[in-house]
Parts: C-alpha cells; structure tokens; sequence
C-alpha cells in the first residue's frame, strides 16, 4: 500500500476533515456509523496526534443507504487494492474486495472521508481478517461527546498487521490505557491472527 504523500501525488490531496465533520455529514444517517483510525485513538488517549484523513466507518451491507444519503452532495468511490472506481449508477454493486469508499465533492475537487467498511450482521461484527474473532456489533464502539468511536482494543487489531511507525505509536499510547477485559480480549485476538506479534507479551 503506497504511503500518504505517495497516494496524494497518484490520485489527489485530501481536504482537512474532522470527527466533527463527519458527524455533521452523517446527521440524518439510518444506518450504524463509528469514527474509526488515527482520530478514534485520539479520543481514547487524549493524545494528539498527526491526522492524514478521518475515517468514519459502516457496516458493508450499508453502502446503498449510505450513497443514498450522500446523493447530491459527495460523490462516491471504491478505492479497491490500489484503484479506484466511481459508484455513479443505481447500479452498481461493491466488488467483494473493497473495503473503503472515498467521497468528494467532484473529480476538481480533494477527497474529503475515507470511508471503512467493516464486515457484520445486524447484531456482530466479524474480523476482516480472521472469521474466528468477533464481537456483538453493540460493543465495538464507545461514545465521546455524541460522537460513536472504534474502540481502541478493536482498531489496535486492525493496526497490527501493519505496524507502522505510527501503529506502534497507537499502542503504545493506548496499551497502558486499556482495562483488563479489552487487553485480555485483544491479547487472545493478536494470538489468533497474528500468533508471535510483538504486542501479545507487551500486553
């Protein structure tokens, strides 16, 4: 996956967006939506950090709702394994590999949200992943300031395969943090997915 700057220089800068944005943007929305990323560590931590986008975050089965409500304003695209496409028809269906949409205004115009779309049911959330490990949806998210953020235990899971710089700098901002039933959840996850990560005997 190309970094920031090199995704900027191959497809277009991104507009500054925050929770609060996202939040105005979803106003009205039916469907379940979180903060996920970068700003839902924030929120847990209380420790700033560098924000390349915000990412708000929806059930996949949910993206038609979602176009709906965007309609007339952003428009939708599937940034899918390194391209992307626009979601221009009624028509037109997700491929079963993407897993984000980017929105903006027009093609003149910079991307505003990078949209997360996470594998669930009505009641569970599943690990993209790793089938194995799950969650009832209702327990994914917590709440600051009316706003539902990604809980830390569930975005550090989702971190971990990366580890970058940054990653490492999440965890550590938000390991010491975590209560016992999330650093236990998240130990066993990590032995799951990703059995020898470094962050298991750290945990």
């Amino acid at each position: 996956m190309p970094d920031h700057d090199e995704i900027v220089r191959l497809y277009g800068p991104w507009l500054a967006r925050t929770p609060q944005d996202a939040a105005a943007l979803f106003e009205g929305y039916a469907g379940p939506w979180w903060i996920a990323g970068g700003w839902a560590v924030e929120a847990f931590t209380d420790v700033a950090r560098g924000h390349d986008d915000v990412d708000p975050s929806i059930p996949r089965s949910d993206v038609a709702g979602l176009r709906r409500h965007l309609s007339g304003r952003l428009d939708v695209w599937q940034a899918d394994d390194g391209s992307l496409r626009p979601m221009v028809e009624p028509e037109d269906t997700l491929s079963d590999t993407c897993e984000n949409l980017w929105l903006r205004a027009s093609g003149a115009d910079p991307w505003e949200y990078d949209v997360i779309l996470m594998h669930t049911t009505s009641t569970t959330w599943t690990f993209k992943r790793d089938p194995r490990i799950s969650l009832p949806l209702s327990e994914i998210t917590w709440t600051r300031d009316g706003i539902a953020y990604l809980r830390p235990e569930v975005q550090l899971l989702h971190k971990a395969r990366g580890l970058r710089p940054k990653d490492q700098a999440d965890f550590e901002a938000c390991a010491p943090l975590l209560e016992s039933g999330p650093r236990t959840w998240l130990r066993s996850a990590l032995s799951m997915a990703h059995p020898g990560h470094a962050w298991i005997d750290a945990l």
